[in-house]
């Protein structure tokens, strides 16, 4: 009896798993049709892919560069370029892949015109924790606010996969196709993110390691 219920148990699991596999097919399915739509100059499939990602794309680049206004017009030259090269994609890769690797560029180059112009402003930076867990746990307010300030000063070459991974949820794999890198580079700049993150939530806590130099975080030489 109890063999039988385990062995339905294990059933309903592997049909879950094929149905979420299937749903993932018909979505990748689908949008390889829009593309392909695009490629054709239909308006109407561009603005469903719009609409499919402008809310997420909106969101990481503010994730990066901490400015809303800024990741809204860039988001905007995401889907201009999404638009007038559709006709470069090439479905080795996930759509998504190749729409964040647009946004992670143009990103990239605004953030080198930040940092040079030393225009961040902490403050902007947008919630990475839904504001439910401030009115659960006001306590909270201040590790979010330390992480915004370590992600802040996280050069781009790491801020950019630590997000991608921890926040958007691509795998490491599809980062690699996002960022145009070696896995095994990408694997070690999301190592050095994490860990700088860590060491910085450390000081901010009373714990510092003296042996890590800060400035090789922040320019890219680690």
């Amino acid at each position: 009896m109890i063999y039988q219920t385990h062995l339905r148990l294990i059933n309903q699991i592997i049909l879950q798993l094929f149905k979420m596999k299937e749903s993932l097919k018909k979505v990748r399915m689908d949008e390889q049709e829009l593309v392909r739509q695009i490629q054709e100059g239909d308006e109407m499939a561009f603005a469903q892919v719009v609409k499919i990602y402008k809310d997420k794309i909106v969101n990481f680049l503010c994730k990066l560069t901490g400015d809303y206004q800024k990741a809204v017009d860039l988001s905007q030259e995401t889907f201009m370029r999404v638009y007038f090269k559709a006709h470069r994609y090439k479905p080795v890769a996930p759509f998504s892949s190749w729409i964040y690797a647009i946004a992670s560029n143009l990103a990239k180059t605004e953030m080198k015109k930040m940092r040079k112009y030393a225009v961040i402003s902490l403050d902007e930076i947008q919630n990475s924790l839904p504001a439910e867990a401030y009115r659960k746990n006001p306590a909270d307010s201040g590790l979010t606010r330390n992480l915004k300030k370590a992600l802040d000063s996280l050069h781009p070459r790491y801020r950019i996969p630590v997000i991608l991974k921890d926040i958007e949820g691509f795998s490491q794999e599809e980062i690699a196709q996002i960022l145009k890198r070696p896995l095994g580079t990408v694997k070690a700049r999301i190592n050095r993110g994490r860990n700088y993150l860590k060491i910085e939530l450390e000081k901010a806590t009373g714990v510092e390691n003296s042996f890590v130099k800060k400035e090789e975080y922040q320019d890219g030489r680690a």
